[in-house]
Order: structure tokens, then sequence, then C-alpha cells
């Protein structure tokens, strides 16, 4: 066997004359890699791709996951453009991106649930600072999953931060079950879409709002209703009442007519709450403080006049929800189309295509 320093890459050859790079090796784990980093918050052509970005040592309950697709989330091109500054700003350059599948190259002392060679999907809580745009990232046990057998890392890293974001709403917050009704506002986006699935799966009977460009697509997968906002009235098109809404718009009206749908005793949650834009309008120290008032401000405003629950929601990690998610994923039930694929070196193309709007599905990054 013969070794071959190139930068930061160890090629090794073998007696059947095959190759395999390892990045920055050290006793079997990278200790370096590629990396897009966010030195400071604008457009796409802010974010750099580096070779040599060192990765940090595993703490006992973490993996390090060679990445092999990650996909392209709201959050990332919002956090690029400055969301969140105040949590992000001080701790400049971070590393983008939350969903991630790839192969587990190594585990903490204290990981049982998962092994070196292992396929693996899954998602970062918003707050990290260390993402996925990495040919190797870090994540807690209980934020991975096996992935599913039946999909491929492009359709797997489309699923995991959109689906935990409804499973936490739907599952978590508003416990739906069989039986119940359930509305999504805006069913046309991911966080909507698995909202929708996850629902059907429920054995819930779901109505939504979308784009036209939508209504076959929500309806072949289990939706009773599909509203056409751009030629429909909700307020009109939308009869009955409702045990469980979500709100993924957050829009002053689509917040009344939400609400106004609801039954006594229903669950309103939106995606749209107002922490993160209020610290990053007034700092921390300030905005939070603001912020928590206000939503219980609202909780008991709309507790007394309509008997309902109001909610902030938010993704986190969840072990029980990602297990349901690669459940239902592999029998078929939950899915997320990817509309383009880039090679993770045109990470820039990427997040111009999607701040113009050019594709509206999901966009994923591939690592060779």
């Amino acid at each position: 066997m013969r070794l071959l320093l190139r930068r930061s890459a160890v090629i090794i050859g073998n007696e059947n004359g095959g190759l395999r790079m390892m990045l920055g090796f050290r006793r079997g784990i990278a200790t370096s890699c590629r990396a897009v980093l966010l030195p400071r918050f604008g457009g796409p052509d802010v974010l750099q791709l580096r070779d040599n970005v060192s990765v940090p040592d595993l703490k006992p309950n973490q993996v390090l996951v060679r990445t092999r697709a990650v996909s392209i989330n709201p959050l990332d091109t919002r956090m690029r453009q400055g969301y969140g500054r105040s949590i992000f700003e001080p701790l400049l350059p971070l590393i983008l991106g939350r969903d991630i599948s790839g192969e587990v190259a190594a585990v903490g002392n204290s990981v049982r649930s998962l092994g070196v060679g292992q396929e693996v999907f899954g998602a970062l809580h918003p707050t990290a600072v260390r993402g996925t745009y990495t040919d190797y990232a870090i994540l807690d046990e209980d934020e991975l999953a096996p992935k599913p057998a039946s999909l491929s890392h492009v359709e797997a890293s489309a699923i995991p931060f959109a689906a935990l974001t409804a499973w936490r709403a739907l599952k978590s917050t508003a416990r739906i079950r069989e039986g119940q009704r359930v509305l999504v506002v805006g069913g046309g986006g991911a966080v909507g879409f698995s909202a929708i699935q996850l629902s059907v799966a429920a054995g819930c009977h779901v109505s939504t709002t979308c784009g036209g460009e939508s209504v076959d697509r929500i309806l072949a997968a289990g939706a009773e209703q599909a509203v056409d906002y751009t030629t429909e009235d909700m307020e009109v098109a939308i009869k009955g009442h409702f045990d469980a809404v979500l709100d993924t718009i957050g829009a002053p009206e689509t917040e009344r007519v939400g609400i106004n749908l609801l039954k006594r005793g229903g669950h309103y949650m939106t995606l749209q709450g107002e922490a993160a834009s209020l610290a990053d309008r007034y700092g921390l120290a300030i905005g939070l403080p603001i912020s928590t008032a206000i939503l219980l401000k609202k909780q008991i405003q709309y507790r007394y006049s309509h008997g309902i629950e109001y909610w902030w929601s938010y993704m986190r990690a969840d072990a029980e929800g990602l297990d349901e998610i690669r459940r239902l994923s592999e029998a078929g039930k939950l899915k997320l189309p990817v509309e383009k694929t880039f090679p993770f070196t045109q990470v820039k193309d990427a997040h111009h295509a999607k701040d113009k709007g050019k594709i509206p599905g999901k966009v994923v990054l591939e690592l060779d």
C-alpha cells in the first residue's frame, strides 16, 4: 500500500489498483474537510467553499456523518441574509445546513443505536452553528435515524427538517388523532406537504390551501380538499371547523381565518413566531422578553375569546418523531419531491436559484 499526501487528502492505493480518499484522517477519524462557510451576512456570493476546515472532536453522544446529500431549506437562505443575527453574528463564521443524508464515519463513546458504515439521515436543531454544508457533519445521536432503504441519499436529505417541523406541531403540540379534522394553510411547501402526509397517515381528514400548481399533488397525497388561494377565497371555500390548524404562512389574515375555523379546544400553530425577529431588532436581552410577553398575551386572548390554544411552532430534534418519519418514508407514505440537484461546489448557484424563486420545490446539494 502506498500513501500520497495531497493537501489535506490522503490517497490510499491497494493491491487491486483501487483508490479511496481520506480527507485529513487521523486514527481513522476525519480531522479536516471541505465546508461552506458563512463569514458575514449577505447574498449567495458571501458563501465560501474552503478545503481545510477542522472537524471538532466528538462528544460522547455525537456521531460523525460522511455527507452524501444536504437539502437547502428556507432557514438556510434566511440565515445567510441575517435572520437570527442576534444569536449567530457573534459566532461567525458558521456553516449553514440542517438536513443531511450520509454514512456514519465515527461515533462517540455513549452512542449505541448507530454504527460505523451505517446509512443515516436526520436534521440539526435550527440554532446549530456547525451545519451540514460540509464533507463531515456532527450530529447528536437523537438527531439521526437509519436512512430508509428505499430512498436515495438525495431523496432522504429532503425530508427530515421539514417533516420534523410539521411533526412537532401536529403530533407533539396538537396531538392529532384518527378522525380529527386538520387544516394546513400553505400545503404546497415542504413543511405543509409533510403536514398533510403526516395527518393522512394518522387517519385525519385534511383540508389545505395552496397554489394551483400543487392541487393535484396534494389531493393525490390524501387531502380531501385543496383550495387554490390564487382563485378562491379561503374563508368562503373551507367549510366546518377543525381540531388543528397549522399555518405555514403566518400572515395576519391567515391567522384570523385559521383561528375562526377552529373548534373550541382546538390548536392553532404558526411557523412565523416573532422571537427571532424581535431579538434581532432589539437584542436578545430585550427582544426575547418582549416576544414572550406577546405570545402569552395572544395565548390568553384566544383562550378566552375563542376557547383555543395558540402556539408558535419550531422544529426541534425528536428521536420518536424522526423514527416515525423514517417508517412512513420507508412505506412510501411520506415523501418530498426534489426539484433540482446541484453539485456541492455550486452552492452559490443553488442559493441564487432559490433567492430568485426559479425553483419552487426542494433543492439538494450532492457531495461526491
